[in-house]
C-alpha cells in the first residue's frame, strides 16, 4: 500500500495488492489462471470463448471498520486485444475466493460458485475499454467500498469485484489487461481510496516485513473442542458456560464439533450465537464458519464450526464417506486466514465414533482432501480413536500430532489427576495436527483443559485442548 501526500483533510491509500485471475468457460471451466501475468475478458456466445477477470483487495485490514470513504476508483492496465471498444462492468463479488483454486466453475478448491461464472451482487461501475496498450481503464467504485468499510455488506470486507464484458458475443471484444503478477508494479491493477472527510485519519500502517524464518513470529491459539450439542455431564443444555470457558482460554482460533443448528438441541442457531457471545465476552471480533455433517450444507443439524478472530480468506466444505444411522460424521471444512502474512489453511473434521474401518476411510479423504490447500495446513477435529489407532497413524504420515511435539519439549500441561496422559474424553481422541511440510509453523506449547465445576460437572463430555503456535 502507498500512502499520497494530500491536504489534511483527506489521505488517498492506493491499494496495489490484489489478487487477480482470469476465469474461463466451456473447455477451460476447470482451469485456474492465477499465475498469468495478463489478465482476459471477452464476449461470446460459445462459452469456451468467454474471459472474466477477478479482482480482490485487502480493504479488511488495511482500513479501519466506519472510516468515511471520500472516494475510490479502481484502475487497470490494457495489456492488448483485439480492436472493438467494448464496455465492462464492475460487479461485486459476495462470496470470498481462493485465487490459486478460482475457475469458471468453482470459487475455491472443492466450492461450486452458485452460478458458473462466479457469483455477483450488483453493478457498481462502468467503462469503456480500447486495446491501446498502456492505456489506463478507470472504474468509479466509490458506492462499493463504502458500503464494504461500513460493515453493511458483511462482517468480511475484502473488496473482490469481477470485470464482465455483457455485450454482443465477438471476437473483436477480446481484451488484456495487466495483472498483479506483472513484473512492471505500475501495470498493474490499483484501488485507488480517499478516506477522510473534514478530518485526517490517522494513516493505516504499511504490513510489517514478514520475518525471518529463524526469529520468533506471531503467536497463534487453536483451541479444538466437542461440545457435545451443548449438553454437560449435568445433562444440561447451556452453550453459555461452553462460551464462558472459551473466552477464558483466550484463543484466536476455535475449532468445534457437535455444534446444533436450527434443531432440538437447544432450538437455536448455535453458531451465530457462539459468535455473540464470544464477542460479548472477550471484546474481539469473531468471525465463523459452520458445516453441516451430513452434507445438506444449508439444512439444520449438527456439524462443524470455525471461529476465528481473523477474517476468513476462503471458506468451503466437502462430504466424506459415512455410515448408515445417527453415527454420521460424514464431513469436514475448511477455512483459510493470514496470519503474520502467512496463509493458514484450517480444517475440521469429525470421523466415525463406532467403526475404526470407517474412521480409516474418512481420515485418508480429508487428508486427500486437505492436500489441495497449500501450506500452512491445521488439521483439528474429534477423531474418536487413541494415538495407536490406524486413522491416527494415517494422519501421522503427512501430519505432526501437536500435543506429542509439546510433550517432547516439555511443554505439554495437563490437570494432577487426568489419564491417560492428554486424555480428551476416556482417552485422547482431540487433536490439532499440523502438516509436516508446513513451513511456518512452530509447536509451542499445548494444553487440555479441566473445565469441572464445584461439584465435578463438565459443560461437554470432551475436554478441550489448546495448542500455541509461533506463526513465523
Amino acid at each position: 500500500m502507498v500512502l499520497a501526500a494530500v491536504p489534511a483533510t483527506a489521505q488517498t491509500l492506493q491499494l496495489a495488492d490484489a489478487n487477480a485471475t482470469t476465469i474461463r468457460g466451456g473447455t477451460y471451466g476447470d482451469t485456474n489462471f492465477a499465475t498469468q501475468t495478463i489478465v482476459e475478458t471477452r464476449a461470446s456466445d460459445d462459452p469456451t470463448y468467454i474471459r472474466r477477470v477477478l479482482l480482490k483487495f485487502d480493504t479488511q485490514t488495511t482500513i479501519a471498520v466506519g472510516t468515511p470513504i471520500v472516494s475510490a476508483t479502481l484502475t487497470i492496465t490494457v495489456a492488448g486485444g483485439n480492436a472493438e471498444n467494448r464496455v465492462l462492468g464492475a460487479y461485486r463479488v459476495p462470496d470470498s475466493y481462493d485465487e490459486a483454486y478460482a475457475t469458471w466453475n468453482k470459487r475455491n478448491a472443492s466450492t461450486y460458485w452458485g452460478a458458473a461464472g462466479g457469483d455477483t451482487a450488483g453493478l457498481y461501475g462502468q467503462a469503456t475499454v480500447t486495446n491501446v496498450v498502456g492505456s489506463k481503464v478507470t472504474f468509479d467504485v466509490t458506492a462499493l467500498i463504502k458500503e464494504n468499510v461500513s460493515g453493511a455488506l458483511g462482517s468480511n470486507r475484502y473488496t473482490r469485484v469481477e470485470l464482465v464484458d455483457s455485450g454482443a458475443s465477438s471476437q473483436s471484444s477480446y481484451k488484456q489487461y495487466y495483472s498483479d503478477e506483472a513484473s512492471t508494479e505500475s501495470l498493474r491493477p490499483v484501488l485507488t481510496i480517499v478516506v477522510g472527510s473534514g478530518t485526517t485519519p490517522a494513516p493505516t500502517p504499511a504490513p510489517a516485513p514478514a520475518p525471518p524464518p529463524s526469529g520468533s513470529g506471531v503467536q497463534l491459539r487453536v483451541l479444538q473442542w466437542n461440545v457435545h450439542h451443548g449438553v454437560g455431564t449435568d445433562g444440561k443444555y447451556d452453550i453459555d458456560r461452553i462460551a464462558t470457558w472459551v473466552a477464558k482460554m483466550n484463543p484466536d482460533v476455535v475449532t468445534m464439533n457437535e455444534v446444533e443448528k436450527n434443531d432440538s438441541w437447544g432450538n437455536e442457531d448455535q453458531p451465530a450465537r457462539y459468535k455473540s457471545m464470544l464477542q460479548s465476552k472477550t471484546g474481539r471480533t469473531w468471525y465463523y464458519h459452520f458445516a453441516q455433517e451430513f452434507g445438506d450444507w444449508s439444512s439444520p443439524g449438527k456439524g462443524h464450526l470455525i471461529l476465528s478472530t481473523y477474517p476468513f480468506d476462503s471458506t468451503s466444505y466437502t462430504t466424506t464417506t459415512q455410515s448408515s444411522g445417527l453415527n454420521g460424521a460424514g464431513a469436514a471444512s475448511q477455512a483459510a486466514i493470514i496470519v503474520n502474512g502467512r496463509r493458514i489453511n484450517l480444517i475440521v473434521g469429525h470421523l466415525d465414533p463406532s467403526s475404526q474401518t470407517m474412521r480409516l476411510t474418512q481420515a485418508r479423504e480429508v487428508i486427500n482432501w486437505a492436500s489441495t490447500y497449500p501450506e500452512n495446513r491445521i488439521i483439528t477435529g474429534d477423531m474418536n480413536a487413541w494415538p495407536d489407532q490406524s486413522s491416527i497413524a494415517e494422519y501421522n504420515n503427512t501430519y505432526y500430532d501437536s500435543w506429542s511435539v509439546a510433550t517432547s519439549k516439555g511443554t505439554a500441561y495437563q490437570f494432577a489427576d487426568l489419564a491417560p496422559d492428554g486424555a480428551t474424553k476416556n482417552g485422547r481422541i482431540d487433536y490439532i495436527l499440523f502438516s509436516k511440510n508446513a513451513p511456518n509453523l512452530v509447536v509451542l506449547s499445548s494444553k487440555v483443559y479441566d473445565t469441572r465445576d464445584s461439584s465435578g460437572y463438565k459443560p461437554s463430555d470432551h475436554r478441550p485442548v489448546l495448542t500455541t503456535f509461533d506463526v513465523r
